[in-house]
């Protein structure tokens, strides 16, 4: 019987639980109101900010309360081309132009799209990270359904109701500048959570890890598990349906009518 390893710490502990203290807000959409459903509402940006641990900046948006003598302060992920000043419409009749929010039924295909939600009135779940984007691909004939490309690749469908933000996430190229030593390293992770800096199993001993020990640094057998496999035992390739390189390119047979 080997020691707790480190899989089985991240379950319960807060030792391991994202770091908010120095965060500014959740980055979420308006909550969904008759104004946008029927018309659109204007709001104005007064700052773009950033916000520790996060690489997308946020732009801080201000709105008018629809039924109260005061204002609402929002926070979006910004998109790039966002300016201090600018005004941000949301609802089904803002125009199709960078920073409104629309339902996706309304946008035509080949749209680029970010912080587009998942269910309606989630206020943003797809495409939030920075430079991240998502495609409209096709909607269905009675506008109900939207078919989305998320930026990993992957197809979805989604509610045309569903709304997104037009333009690409701010801060694509955050990832240009190299780290190049650790000490910067540490204070990304700082702001983020407790998983830097991460050894590898096979450095381990045997009692530590299921890949460690050995005269070399190896795992020793396969590295895939099984779906049920015991908490303990359960690292590296989870159950993999393939493993290894993707070779070729993805041959797409017409068929002649």
């Amino acid at each position: 019987m080997g020691r707790c390893i480190r899989a089985q710490r991240h379950g319960g502990s807060l030792i391991f639980a994202s770091h908010k203290t120095h965060k500014v807000a959740p980055a979420r959409f308006r909550t969904l109101d008759f104004a946008e459903r029927q018309g659109y509402i204007k709001g104005v940006v007064k700052d773009i900010i950033h916000d520790p641990g996060r690489g997308a900046p946020l732009a801080k948006v201000v709105f008018r309360d629809a039924y109260r003598f005061k204002q609402r302060i929002e926070y979006f992920v910004a998109v790039e081309g966002m300016y201090t000043g600018q005004y941000v419409y949301a609802g089904a009749k803002a125009s199709l132009s960078v920073g409104n929010i629309l339902p996706v039924n309304l946008l035509p295909e080949g749209t680029i799209i970010s912080n587009c939600e998942s269910k309606l009135g989630d206020r943003g779940s797809f495409a939030r990270a920075s430079g991240s984007s998502s495609v409209i691909i096709g909607h269905s004939d009675d506008g109900k359904k939207t078919r989305i490309r998320l930026p990993s690749g992957t197809r979805k469908t989604v509610l045309g109701s569903c709304r997104a933000m037009i333009g690409v996430c701010a801060g694509g190229q955050r990832t240009d500048k190299p780290l190049l030593k650790a000490a910067n390293a540490w204070h990304k992770y700082k702001a983020k959570r407790n998983h830097w800096p991460r050894v590898r199993g096979v450095a381990m001993n045997p009692v530590e890890h299921p890949h460690g020990g050995g005269n070399h640094q190896h795992i020793g057998h396969s590295s895939t598990v099984r779906r049920d496999t015991p908490r303990g035992r359960k690292v590296g390739l989870i159950a993999a349906r393939r493993t290894g390189l993707i070779r070729g390119t993805r041959k797409i047979i017409q068929k002649e009518d």
